[in-house]
């Protein structure tokens, strides 16, 4: 019961629903202010991204500050497994494709092969931004916002896996099983070498592209060829967004807001002592 003469108060007004975000963040990607100092551990962050040909699949990164370098693995639709590596603090990017072996073929279980080159600046976000990244929704499919051009790579030079610590020693885990295909080019290495990396890891190809027939256009399983090989990076984060603010001064300043996505696609050529190492030429 309430007092005599008193209205009862009216009920409140309810609060407007929040706008949706703007299509440049429709990622619902949010990057966090940074960790404690000492707390560098590894982050982790699972994507379910558009490949290119509208098949769904799930993609891992991982950002390692105290190592700076950041990692992607991707399973295609086919079983090949993708991995990508970008190690900041040498300048290396490292291409990983486990591809499953054709056993009616006399192809083992499966083939690795590693492709080096060189990292450049701007190429994807920093490792200590990409571990402060954290998703609002998980199931959502996500679709890069930019398609990069397809990336033309001549191979012509091999890596001894053995000293490729020395050039970044990420290769040794994630080329474990490509010991004897891992590829780079002789313009990255002239970079390298540069930095001080010492050159006898490296070996020239025996054969330039003009004395070689694509493998495909190979009859012979048992010659050598130039073998070619595709892959892409369905979706990561390329850059760094900036949104604007005006203080109570009513000076502007800025601040990170998000993340730019990008898929972007290579192909890969280079020398092989026999084409029996490059069957999947056969389908294209």
């Amino acid at each position: 019961m309430r007092s005599p003469g008193r209205r009862a108060p009216h009920p409140p007004r309810p609060l407007p629903l929040p706008l949706p975000p703007p299509p440049l963040l429709l990622l619902l990607l949010l990057l966090l202010p940074a960790p404690a100092r000492g707390s560098a551990a590894p982050s982790e962050l699972k994507v379910r991204v558009r490949l290119p040909d509208g098949q769904v699949a799930e993609e891992s990164l991982q950002a390692d500050g105290r190592a700076d370098c950041i990692s992607l693995e991707l399973r295609q639709p086919d079983g090949t497994l993708i991995s990508f590596t970008a190690d900041f603090r040498r300048d290396v990017k490292i291409f990983r494709a486990l591809i499953l072996g054709e056993l009616e073929k006399g192809q083992s279980q499966f083939q690795a092969l590693c492709f080096i080159t060189r990292l450049h600046h701007n190429e994807i976000i920093p490792s200590e931004a990409m571990a402060k990244l954290r998703q609002k929704n998980p199931r959502a499919i996500r679709q890069a916002e930019e398609v990069r051009g397809l990336e033309q790579l001549h191979m012509d030079m091999a890596v001894n896996f053995s000293k490729g610590a020395w050039l970044s020693p990420h290769i040794h885990n994630v080329c474990a099983e490509a010991r004897e295909a891992i590829y780079t080019r002789e313009e990255d290495v002239k970079f390298w070498l540069e930095r001080g990396v010492d050159g006898s890891m490296f070996e020239v190809l025996p054969s330039q592209p003009a004395d070689l027939s694509s493998c495909r256009l190979v009859g012979d399983r048992w010659k050598p060829c130039l073998c070619h090989y595709g892959l892409s990076l369905a979706w990561y984060p390329c850059l760094l967004k900036y949104c604007h603010s005006r203080e109570p001064s009513g000076r502007l300043s800025s601040y990170k807001c998000g993340i730019r996505s990008c898929q972007k696609s290579y192909n890969f050529d280079y020398y092989v002592p026999q084409k029996q190492l490059c069957l999947w030429d056969e389908d294209t």
